[in-house]
């Protein structure tokens, strides 16, 4: 198997200091299906608290809820079970066959989940930690890459990415396929990071890039 990292920047410190205390944070991004969480938690091997936008989002679903209320306010109340709790196979039906569908379920919820994350990295600052790392699909669309110094794509061919897919969430490949489409293209990563990785399934390989971008960050920011 092939082990490709792109440095488009070598290194990038854009000036951010979020955190206070000179706490640097990794951004770490991809489409679905990518292997991103791989990563994610091959820095936790490395002893970094990795922030999961995912779980962060849906912890906010358990009724009630701010984030629910704004659901369904964009998209109405069909796509709610009669105890009030999100009916997230509808909501994955629509937003993942329509961009713009998916572009106001974004607009949505994205800066809810955003303040819940910079409440816990203010926290891990408080706490002294010096590197922690977000894992979140949508990084770049929020503008929360602004606020990291490192930002980290991982990106995988589209057939890859849709076996992924149908596995973790037991959806037929046609349907993968379509979420694939729905999404941002490679390219946009690559507009927007400093790093791409091309994930082909090697986990030792995405190992060694979490270890080389953990040396990299505090080797820069002498932390």
């Amino acid at each position: 198997m092939s082990y490709n990292i792109e440095w488009f920047i070598v290194y990038s410190n854009n000036g951010k200091n979020f955190g206070g205390k000179g706490m640097k944070i990794i951004g770490i991004t991809g489409p679905s299906g990518s292997g991103k969480s791989i990563l994610a938690s091959a820095l936790r091997e490395c002893g970094i608290s990795v922030i999961d936008a995912d779980e962060l989002y849906h912890s906010l679903l358990v009724p009630p809820s701010r984030c629910l209320d704004l659901i369904r306010d964009a998209f109405g109340a069909g796509i709610f079970n009669s105890d009030g709790t999100l009916d997230r196979p509808a909501l994955a039906r629509i937003v993942f066959s329509d961009e713009e569908k998916l572009e106001l379920l974004n607009s949505t919820v994205l800066s809810v989940v955003i303040d819940e994350a910079k409440k816990i990295i203010e926290n891990l600052s408080v706490q002294g930690e010096q590197v922690a790392a977000i894992d979140a699909p949508t990084l770049i669309e929020s503008g929360f890459n602004t606020e990291c110094d490192l930002v980290v794509s991982v990106i995988s061919d589209p057939d890859t990415r849709a076996d992924r897919i149908s596995e973790r969430d037991h959806i037929g490949h046609d349907d993968a396929l379509r979420r694939i489409r729905a999404q941002k293209d490679d390219e946009f990563y690559k507009r927007h990071s400093d790093v791409v990785i091309f994930n082909d399934g090697d986990i030792g390989a995405l190992t060694a890039a979490a270890e080389k971008i953990l040396i990299s960050v505090k080797k820069e920011h002498h932390v």
